[in-house]
């Protein structure tokens, strides 16, 4: 059997890498090695539950307020003792986190091949978003086979001179993820979620919470969104806050005690994803759900300035509006009000996949490293 290490640390990656993991533990061609390294916890946990996964090696190296730096070498310096001992044929990594980064050194330091999952994406700002897109583009220089999600991204690695045969387009993982945990008719845990008529009034999830948006552009989406609900009779929007304190104060100071706009904790990812499917439309500086919400049809507009997701935009799923108040107004209004530029994005072809990239990858894995 080919050992397979997966490596993640965050509950994005836990929830994009779940499918590999299972499909891999079902596989009688590979032994599979669960490391986390906790970078969240909580968060984390909650996903490894629900995937029902449980680690073989776990890192546990989450403390509040440290740096980047000491996450990293919190992870370079665990995950080489890990390799060490567990001696597997791949490692593989997945996205843009600073677990990812330092994994792949680890396994480069230990001559282990390494498997990037999600390979490709470009924003071409190095500080756009924060440190993921240079975590991305060092953990690409590392990555012996590059998964990656959509033709764009394979365009993007062989522009930066990698080798063809060793970039593999499979579609996302986290669309094989989320038709997982639908259901039709699921009822939240929240009393809040509950209450709401999903059926008769049109639900805008927000999400906000990157570092590039803290201060004065988390101000303006704030009030843009005050702004759109308190023109339209029929609007609600459920925010589940991020656990940032600046975020939460100023979410409570500009949004709190309105009628219309639910404050929520954050949502476990059973519960995100169903709520993602009852919703009309998404406002998220998020990656992740750029990739998420088109599963569904639901339009996602973008905060923030750039994305490393183009292909998305250009599939017209996914518009990018920037941080300015009155710009973020007037794009979600045009959605709100114009049912033919609504469907238009509703009904655009999801650029992401069709849920069956975990097969696609491992297969490929077998391919390349069956013989050894």
């Amino acid at each position: 059997m080919i050992r397979v290490m997966t490596v993640f640390g965050t509950r994005p990656e836990a929830i994009k890498m779940a499918p590999l993991v299972n499909g891999l533990s079902q596989d009688d061609r590979f032994q599979s090695i669960v490391c986390v390294t906790a970078q969240h916890r909580e968060m984390l946990d909650a996903v490894l539950e629900l995937f029902s996964i449980i680690p073989d090696y776990d890192l546990n190296i989450m403390k509040h307020g440290q740096t980047l730096g000491e996450i990293t070498t919190k992870v370079i310096s665990g995950i080489d003792t890990i390799i060490r001992e567990a001696q597997p044929d791949i490692v593989l990594v997945h996205g843009d986190t600073t677990t990812t980064f330092a994994a792949s050194l680890a396994a480069f330091y230990n001559q282990i091949p390494v498997g990037h999952v999600e390979a490709g994406l470009r924003s071409g700002n190095i500080y756009s978003p924060y440190p993921e897109e240079m975590n991305r583009r060092l953990t690409g220089i590392l990555a012996n086979i590059h998964f990656a999600p959509t033709k764009g991204n394979k365009e993007n690695l062989l522009k930066e001179g990698k080798p063809e045969e060793n970039i593999i387009v499979t579609g996302n993982t986290v669309i094989d993820a989320l038709f997982q945990v639908i259901e039709e008719d699921y009822k939240f845990a929240d009393p809040v979620l509950n209450k709401i008529d999903f059926q008769n009034k049109r639900i805008i999830v927000l999400t906000a919470h990157r570092r590039e948006n803290w201060g004065q552009p988390m101000v303006n989406i704030f009030n843009a969104v005050d702004d759109i609900v308190a023109r339209r009779n029929d609007v609600e929007v459920v925010f589940p806050m991020h656990l940032n304190p600046k975020i939460r104060e100023y979410a409570v100071e500009i949004l709190g005690g309105k009628d219309r706009i639910h404050l929520i904790e954050p949502l476990s990812y059973k519960p995100f994803a169903n709520l993602l499917n009852k919703s009309y439309l998404m406002l998220t500086d998020s990656g992740g759900i750029q990739e998420e919400a088109p599963a569904f049809g639901k339009p996602v507009l973008v905060l923030r300035t750039e994305t490393e997701r183009p292909e998305a935009v250009e599939a017209g799923t996914v518009k990018v509006v920037g941080v300015n108040r009155g710009e973020i107004y007037t794009r979600t209004g045009e959605l709100l009000d114009d049912s033919a530029k609504y469907f238009a994005m509703a009904n655009a072809v999801n650029p992401y996949g069709d849920g069956k990239a975990t097969g696609r990858i491992l297969n490929v894995l077998f391919e390349r490293y069956g013989s050894r």
